[in-house]
């Protein structure tokens, strides 16, 4: 029994030796330590040892994952789904409006109907009937001839206008410089124009909008009345986009349709003073029609002409003046208000004006005018237009 604890002391004797000399062999000093790192690591995998980080792993519980909840996207009411969109006659801010507005702001040049027919529009397109400029020479043997201090932009912010068309036979009353400044005043104020530019593509360009609902809305403008031919885009730049030959315009018509759901063409045309149309409104207006467009509007006459349903779509002929002298007969100006529901149910609405002491009101006796001078159009008490 003596012998045989002698030899088990004397075995684990050599085992604490023989691990101390390897502990000093392969430990983090020792000088076999990457040796034995690389034999360790061929265990493990002769062995298919389990490696640190998976003990470790298994040894922590299982979480189960935090899915953040997301807010609910606010339901958008019938109101949020109408759009409405709102086109003025000719705007020429005229020195008495512009008097009325230093004296008394906005309020002073537009009633507050008109401010919440303009500001609670979506979008409202203007006819820009003079150049924003300090600028250039006037045009020679030209009778009237407008331009504005570009300070009077704050005049189109006040009323919400979004796109001014460009395209009239003053809005290069000044020359090349004054119409340059135009496009810097109005992209500086963040409106969109067209109907004017330094090329032909510039000037046909098409204005698109989008509304909450994702139906989409182009602008186009364009004139048939200049007084000399280098203000043709195509003579001579930056130019307006005109139509004396319709073939350009019927061809940007037809581009346009197809990008947007609704398009607008707003034109300078016929003959000042009379609800008299010329044979060519009749005949460009039913192409334009024909070509995709949802809405023709007039302007240049300086009075109210008549509205034609053709195919289903209407043809505002003239609305005449809508922001201009310091009065504006009953008959002489108007406004039209598109709108689409939230079912894409399409509504027009004529809205007459007069002014007095430069400042724009809504005409409430202009319902009937129109109706009266109009052949295929039913106007009724709060302008809705029909055809009849």
């Amino acid at each position: 029994m003596k012998k045989f604890f002698a030899v088990l002391i004397k075995t684990v004797l050599i085992l604490v030796l023989i691990l101390a000399a390897g502990w000093y062999a392969f430990g983090s000093d020792g000088p076999f330590y990457d040796q034995g790192q690389q034999l360790y690591a061929m265990l493990q995998d002769k062995l298919g040892g389990v490696k640190e980080n998976d003990i470790n792993a298994s040894a922590e519980p299982e979480v189960e994952p935090t899915v953040e909840e997301q807010p609910e996207e606010e339901e958008l009411s019938p109101e949020d789904l109408t759009t409405s969109i709102v086109f003025t006659g000719d705007v020429e801010l005229s020195e008495h409006v512009q008097s009325k507005y230093d004296a008394g702001g906005i309020s002073g040049v537009t009633s507050p109907d008109i401010q919440g027919l303009m500001q609670n529009a979506d979008f409202t397109m203007i006819n820009n009937e003079f150049c924003f400029s300090e600028r250039g020479q006037q045009a020679p043997d030209k009778e009237y001839t407008f331009r504005v201090n570009p300070s009077y932009v704050s005049i189109l912010n006040d009323l919400g206008v979004d796109i001014a068309g460009l395209a009239n036979n003053h809005v290069l009353d000044y020359g090349h410089d004054a119409l340059t400044d135009t496009f810097t005043t109005l992209k500086d104020a963040g409106i969109d124009y067209t109907g004017a530019g330094n090329s032909l593509e510039e000037a046909s360009q098409l204005i698109v909008k989008t509304d909450a609902k994702g139906r989409t809305y182009g602008f186009l403008a364009c004139s048939h009345v200049i007084p000399v031919a280098s203000w043709n885009v195509l003579n001579s730049q930056p130019g307006e986009f005109c139509f004396y030959d319709e073939t350009d315009l019927i061809k940007a018509v037809e581009a346009a349709d197809s990008q947007v759901d609704y398009l607008f063409v707003m034109v300078h045309w016929g003959t000042e003073h009379t609800t008299e149309l010329t044979d060519y409104q009749i005949n460009d207006g039913h192409k334009m029609i024909d070509a995709g467009a949802e809405a023709v509007i007039g302007m240049h006459s300086h009075c109210l002409q008549p509205v034609e349903y053709y195919n289903g779509k209407p043809i505002f002929y003239s609305l005449g003046n809508f922001i201009f002298n310091p009065t504006i007969k009953s008959g002489c100006g108007g406004a039209v208000e598109f709108t689409v529901d939230e079912n894409d149910a399409v509504t027009y609405r004529i809205v007459p004006i007069f002014a007095s002491d430069a400042c724009t009101s809504v005409d409430p006796e202009g319902y009937s005018y129109v109706e009266s001078i109009s052949t295929n159009v039913a106007v009724d008490e709060n302008g809705i237009i029909s055809p009849k």
